[in-house]
């Protein structure tokens, strides 16, 4: 029995040494499209519905996250069928891989404005600058496995993160089109450069 353990485990090791080594083609432009007019719709939402967000942190807060959660089921669905059909029997490392990637940047996204409430509520306002730079951490850590272009969505967060961060300062007050405008463009972007990549990969196969 130890032996055949041995020998799975040396067979999963080394199906993730193959799958770190492959580019991942499990996401798609549909779904970050998706997301990108979720960011809006909210954005929209909220400026309807909460006139003040500075007044309601809570409930800025719940929206963007829940948003956030459907976007990523959004992802995770159309991860899954392009996943198996591109990687077939790594799909489910090269999915626990591609997760793996954001998960830290995932975790700050949703700790960070817990901690805000509860520690340090005057600090709200920094949220939509700061999840947009966790965002483009994500990016960073999963692009030795992404499209090279995808550089620049990640440096697009980057940039629209402490640009909001410096407009928001001015005021210290919760704006939802903060968060949603640079996240559509930057969800339009990605998708624009998976698309363009997918174009490219297939015209050379």
């Amino acid at each position: 029995m130890r032996d055949i353990d041995k020998a799975l485990a040396d067979i999963l090791e080394i199906r993730s040494q193959i799958a770190a080594g492959t580019a991942f083609r499990g996401y798609g432009p549909v779904a970050l499209v998706i997301t990108g007019f979720l960011g809006l719709a909210t954005a929209l939402a909220q400026s309807i519905w909460l006139p003040d967000p500075s007044g309601s942190p809570g409930l800025f807060i719940a929206g963007w996250i829940g948003t956030a959660s459907l976007s990523a089921i959004v992802v995770r669905i159309e991860m899954q069928g392009r996943s198996r059909r591109h990687h077939s029997s790594l799909a489910d490392a090269m999915i626990h891989q591609a997760m793996e990637q954001f998960l830290p940047a995932t975790a700050a996204s949703i700790f960070l404005p817990l901690f805000f409430l509860r520690f340090s509520p005057l600090s709200v306002w920094m949220l939509p600058g700061l999840w947009q730079l966790f965002v483009s951490m994500g990016i960073f850590a999963s692009v030795r496995t992404l499209p090279r272009s995808m550089t620049l969505a990640g440096g697009w967060y980057l940039v629209t993160g402490f640009a909001c961060l410096m407009l928001a300062s001015e005021s210290h007050a919760l704006s939802p089109w903060l968060m949603g405008l640079p996240f559509l463009g930057g969800q339009l972007l990605m998708a624009a450069i998976l698309y363009s990549s997918a174009r490219s990969t297939d015209g050379e196969g």
